[in-house]
């Protein structure tokens, strides 16, 4: 448990790469298919005739992928403890199938929590950018993580 990320160990300005992971045209259309039913995520001339100019997955499936990414990238290998929701949210390029998504998480602010001394809470920003370097999601967020020591 020593070499877990602990709510000290953030600072801000301090920046993580989060991996990356490519995404396909059946995984577009199958995650559609059960989450977003949309025809633009369904079909290419669907696609073609929307202003998305072609299939795109939806934000909610680029969003899962940035999370997953997230999780493997950071969140598992620290003491999160779950996060009270996303302050802000902005899907900013469509994600095509090809697109190879590259997420990072940099820290904004880092606070203790009075209520809990054994938790502190560190506000990210995350994103996701594809392989021509575009910004596509981002998202502002708090997270939990616990204290080496309550208290401390």
């Amino acid at each position: 448990m020593s070499d877990l990320i602990y709510f000290e160990d953030f600072a801000p300005g301090q920046s993580f790469d989060l991996g990356s992971v490519t995404v396909s045209k059946e995984e577009v259309i199958e995650f559609a298919s059960e989450f977003d039913p949309q025809p633009f995520h369904l079909d290419e001339e669907a696609g073609k005739a929307s202003i998305l100019g072609g299939l795109a997955a939806s934000g909610w499936h680029t969003g899962s992928l940035t999370m997953r990414l997230l999780a493997e990238g950071l969140l598992n290998k620290s003491s999160g403890r779950g996060s009270p929701g996303i302050t802000r949210l902005q899907w900013k390029r469509p994600v095509c199938p090809g697109d190879t998504l590259s997420a990072r998480a940099e820290v904004l602010e880092t606070k203790d929590l009075r209520s809990k001394p054994d938790l502190g809470i560190v506000t990210v920003r995350v994103t996701a950018a594809n392989q021509s370097g575009t910004e596509v999601v981002l998202w502002e967020s708090p997270i939990l993580f616990a204290k080496r020591e309550a208290g401390a």
